[in-house]
């Protein structure tokens, strides 16, 4: 099995506002997160790929145009805007253009991930 990943950055604010108001998350505050998507092929591509990291392009432009320097609150209406349902909307997101997506993974701090993978 080859996998391969790639990593995307920006920035926004949230607010977990569904939590009690003492919980430092029921804030607005904001992170840098770090978003890695993975993909595996047992095949590579003629190329020698198992997808080529260009056409991953359009993930960044989605990151860029939709989620950098937002508010995730406006963005993820049905359900909180927590790390792991970041995760699964990219994988989602992701998984809808790339069938070889396996994985996504979100950080919010330079500690703490959340993976979406089904």
């Amino acid at each position: 099995m080859y996998r391969i990943t790639k990593e995307f950055h920006f920035s926004a604010s949230h607010q977990l506002s569904h939590l009690p108001a003492d919980h430092q998350c029921a804030r607005l505050h904001g992170h840098n997160y770090i978003v890695v998507v993975e993909l595996a092929a047992t095949n590579l591509n003629a190329d020698g790929f198992v997808r080529d990291y260009h056409e991953l392009k359009s993930l960044k432009d989605y990151i860029n145009d939709h989620f950098d320097h937002r508010h995730l609150n406006d963005l993820l209406h049905d359900r909180p805007s927590t790390a792991e349902n970041l995760a699964q909307h990219f994988y989602d997101w992701c998984a809808a253009r790339w069938p070889e997506t396996k994985a996504v993974k979100v950080s919010e701090t330079p500690k703490t991930w959340a993976e979406y993978r089904p």
